[in-house]
């Protein structure tokens, strides 16, 4: 199977998107509003410049976040006003995004002040720093996520996430839209935008300009948020079944057991993936949630194609036990017969 997906490259991001994003949940205050907030940052890492306030820079990561803890400050505050303010120009020189204070510390207003000179712009927030760690590593972990563009309807089947693909007109939104009618969730349709989260996770969502429109061939674009309700979509989903759609085919051999399960690899992480030959007359939608029913219960440790062989199995020996003791029976009675006469 080739599901071409397009690679996406992470765009940096701006000092002043990351402070008005709705996904970064940080309160955070602006100690010198004069310095506008247009720095670009271009790495998901943050970096606590404890080293470079001490004079050494070799391995001074200037371009990621930096994190003004209890350490810095506290440092900072140890020294003469001459030293300290030499100690903030040592890092002040490089190109920093911005700098960001825990704890509701301030800075002298002469550290401010070279800030602010050096359009750096500084940052607040009441929070502790590991707390900030955590909430600002992961915003950035998924800005700078590794990211792919696929076609095809992605819906929220009792829970489970399922993409449709296949070749354009096969009917992967008629689908969809089918099953939206059974009150299951649309994620996105035509493009499908999955962020690699972790090692093993993939979340699917849409573009900005699609969100949930649907084009239907024949009728147009339609809003299903607007048709259905808000209970009929959603803004994410992990990714946990590939379906795709084909016309059948008499020269292909499709699975009849559910033993010889199948993955596809997107972003190197393997996902369930099933070939749905179509058919006139079939129930693609029935079929669709029977597939996310079975994956449940896969999922909570009941396998029915490994139960059904196993049933086989069990049958199998126990024929063959009943055989060999019906053999055993005839030649013990053949045996005594001989001895009788």
């Amino acid at each position: 199977m080739n599901l071409s997906p397009q690679t996406i490259d992470p765009l940096p991001i701006t000092v002043e998107d990351m402070v008005q994003s709705p996904m970064l949940r940080l309160p955070l205050e602006c100690v010198n509003p004069s310095v506008p907030l247009t720095r670009k940052i271009t790495d998901k890492n943050i970096h606590r410049p404890q080293l470079a306030l001490a004079g050494y820079v070799g391995l001074f990561t200037y371009h990621r976040v930096q994190i003004f803890g209890n350490t810095e400050i506290f440092y900072l505050e140890s020294l003469t006003p001459k030293k300290r303010q030499q100690a903030f120009r040592t890092i002040a020189q490089f190109e920093i995004p911005c700098i960001i204070l825990t704890n509701s510390h301030t800075l002298d207003d002469e550290i401010v002040n070279l800030a602010t000179e050096y359009q750096i712009p500084l940052l607040r927030t009441p929070l502790e720093t590991t707390r900030v760690t955590y909430i600002l590593s992961e915003f950035l972990d998924t800005h700078f996520a590794p990211q792919v563009s696929l076609h095809g309807s992605f819906v929220d089947v009792y829970g489970v996430g399922i993409m449709f693909v296949g070749k354009s007109g096969i009917g992967k939104s008629e689908i969809a839209l089918d099953l939206i009618e059974r009150g299951h969730r649309l994620v996105a349709d035509d493009v499908v935008i999955l962020t690699q989260k972790r090692d093993d996770i993939l979340i699917g969502t849409g573009t900005q300009l699609v969100q949930h429109f649907m084009e239907v061939r024949g009728l147009g674009l339609i809003d299903i948020r607007q048709m259905f309700g808000i209970r009929a979509v959603r803004y994410q989903k992990r990714l946990e079944i590939v379906v795709e759609l084909e016309h059948w085919d008499e020269t292909k051999a499709y699975t009849r057991t559910g033993l010889d399960a199948e993955t596809v690899r997107i972003l190197d992480v393997p996902i369930s993936y099933v070939r749905l030959p179509i058919l006139p007359g079939k129930n693609i939608t029935v079929i669709a949630e029977v597939i996310a029913l079975n994956y449940l219960l896969r999922a909570y440790g009941y396998d029915p194609a490994q139960a059904f062989s196993q049933r086989l199995e069990d049958e199998i020996l126990r024929n063959a036990k009943v055989r060999n003791t019906s053999v055993r029976f005839r030649r013990n009675l053949s045996q005594y017969h001989n001895d009788f006469e």
